[in-house]
């Protein structure tokens, strides 16, 4: 299910989230949660001691998550990841994807006229997120996330297009929340930024497959974009399972 957000409910819904920041979920060592989005719509949720929600429907912009709201509901210490990506498409100002505010924001980014759409681009899957998330009873989520894939849409061309919208994203979520992290895996994250820096992420969640929790355990430490690894990923009883570094 698509839903379009106006423009006015997206700047109203964002000027009302500056001014209440959410506090970042406290994950305890060793504990494990899950992570659910619209492919669990309908049916049964796992269980853990926190759970991240999905916003989006797969994709940055119109496509979104209509069961964001009971999923939230029905877990423990809720945090939520976006999905993110780049395409020459996105920095259209049609209601759809850029948001005016972000593309006028981004004239004080330094760049080329393209890395400034970029960054308008990320500035505006952000915005439109949180206010999407906002009308589903979400306002203040302990943290949140980005899902950075490659099977989403990304420059091949020019890695510092895709650079600048994740640093977009990154820097508009801090304006609703002090905890922003990163989901990835070392190969897509080097693919997609070229390893560029991204400024203010807190965290890295690493993706790895089918492994247990004593396998997972391995991947702690420092993460794939130098930030410390808070999750990693992997399978358990059908569901996306997170081990707690």
């Amino acid at each position: 299910m698509d839903h379009l957000l106006s423009l006015a409910s997206i700047l109203a819904t964002a000027t009302s989230l500056l001014a209440t920041q959410a506090a970042p979920v406290a994950f305890t060592h060793g504990s494990t949660g899950y992570d659910i989005s619209f492919p669990q719509c309908g049916g049964a949720y796992p269980g853990g001691a926190f759970g991240i929600i999905g916003v989006n429907g797969g994709y940055p912009f119109e496509h979104y998550n209509p069961c964001l709201a009971d999923e939230y509901a029905h877990s423990p210490h809720a945090a939520l990841y976006i999905n993110t990506g780049y395409d020459p498409l996105y920095t259209q100002v049609d209601g759809i994807h850029t948001i005016p505010a972000c593309l006028t924001k981004s004239a004080a980014v330094k760049g080329s006229p393209d890395q400034k759409a970029a960054w308008a681009v990320g500035c505006s899957e952000a915005s439109r997120s949180i206010a999407y998330a906002a009308s589903q009873g979400v306002a203040r989520p302990g943290g949140w996330w980005l899902d950075v894939e490659t099977e989403n849409s990304w420059s091949s061309t020019d890695v510092s297009l895709n650079h600048y919208t994740i640093q977009g994203l990154v820097d508009r979520l801090h304006q609703a929340s002090s905890a922003v992290g990163i989901y990835s895996t070392g190969y897509q994250w080097h693919t997609i930024t070229g390893g560029l820096p991204v400024t203010g992420v807190k965290a890295n969640w690493v993706a790895t497959g089918n492994l247990s929790a004593e396998g997972a355990q391995a991947h702690c430490g420092t993460g794939f974009s130098g930030a410390p690894v808070w999750l990693v990923q992997y399978i358990q009883g059908g569901f996306d399972t997170n081990y707690a570094c």
